[in-house]
């Protein structure tokens, strides 16, 4: 790994989008070039994708520009993951290609890597700005007065989990240590079927080491942007299927026993949850069901493990 920091983008049918990133990366990226590794995903896309990557790929001339195209549309969790593997710095930043991010962001976060070279997870604070009214509606999604390691990284984890879930899933707020994100990939091979499992990434990172939360924004999250919203079932499918299983993970690993079956449970208890179980049942009796005794027999076998532990994954 010889660069420090690989910049990865995962795309699909978004080449206007990606132009406008590239165009953010190359003032971003003026001296620093030797650092950096620039890797593109592109998801099988039909539109002019590949046009854009081709027109930009000299540009950055001086600096390592990767490109990779899927033959077939592996969906956005895989693509996220094949952007990892694909890293070859010592850190890895997934960018979103519709993700606004400040110029003197890149700038601090290497300056913060080489002065943290021990840390294992980096997230940039952000604000929520509502893609259908275009107002600010989150003016931080993580609560930081430092941009100091957290040395209890597990610790950390668990308190930006339980506040802001959301945040800990947003792609681009996360930079990861490269070598304990592609273990993580390894400890829970079909992770990219859940649509949450960064959320199980970060925290497999969070537990090897410290965490740096900046107490500044240095980007935009354009809420309610995103494909799966549109679908009524994403909801549902988080609820019951994806983040409790991100908790079962975690608490194979060694996260606390109480916070991880309190996070998983919470939908038994929580009146808004009920409502879109009703609601689901509703809309789609034979697929809430299926889920929602999938979810109950999570709930016995979390419940069995926080009472009979097996020997928990020992941080290195």
């Amino acid at each position: 790994m010889n660069k420090l920091l690989t910049i990865a983008i995962p795309t699909f049918n978004r080449a206007a989008l990606l132009e406008q990133q590239l165009s953010w990366l190359e003032k971003s990226i003026k001296g620093f070039e030797s650092e950096c590794e620039i890797i593109i995903s592109d998801n099988c896309s039909i539109d002019h994708t590949q046009e854009i990557i081709k027109k930009w790929q000299p540009i950055f001339s001086k600096t390592t520009f990767k490109s990779y195209i899927n033959h077939e549309n592996i969906g956005l969790m895989p693509n996220i993951a094949a952007c990892i593997q694909a890293a070859s710095g010592k850190y890895v930043w997934t960018v979103g290609d519709d993700d606004p991010i400040q110029d003197n962001a890149l700038a601090f976060l290497l300056k913060t890597i080489k002065q943290n070279p021990e840390t294992a997870l980096i997230f940039l604070n952000c604000y929520g700005r509502d893609k259908l009214t275009n107002e600010i509606t989150v003016q931080r999604w993580f609560n930081s007065d430092s941009d100091a390691p957290l040395t209890n990284g597990k610790a950390a984890l668990q308190r930006y989990l339980q506040e802001s879930f959301g945040g800990v899933i947003f792609m681009t707020a996360t930079v990861y240590k490269t070598a304990l994100v592609k273990r993580a990939l390894q400890q829970w091979k079909s992770s990219c079927s859940n649509l949450a499992s960064q959320a199980y990434w970060t925290g497999f990172c969070a537990i090897h080491g410290s965490v740096i939360v900046t107490k500044d924004n240095y980007l935009e999250c354009t809420m309610h942007a995103s494909y799966l919203e549109q679908d009524p079932k994403w909801s549902f499918m988080m609820r019951y299927v994806y983040i409790p299983e991100v908790y079962a993970k975690l608490l194979e690993i060694g996260y606390s026993k109480t916070f991880c079956l309190h996070m998983i449970v919470q939908n038994m208890i929580t009146k808004s949850d009920w409502i879109i179980f009703l609601g689901a049942l509703r809309r789609w009796p034979v697929l809430a069901m299926n889920i929602i005794i999938s979810y109950l027999v999570l709930v016995i076998a979390s419940t069995r493990k926080s009472l009979f532990p097996s020997k928990a994954l020992k941080p290195s």
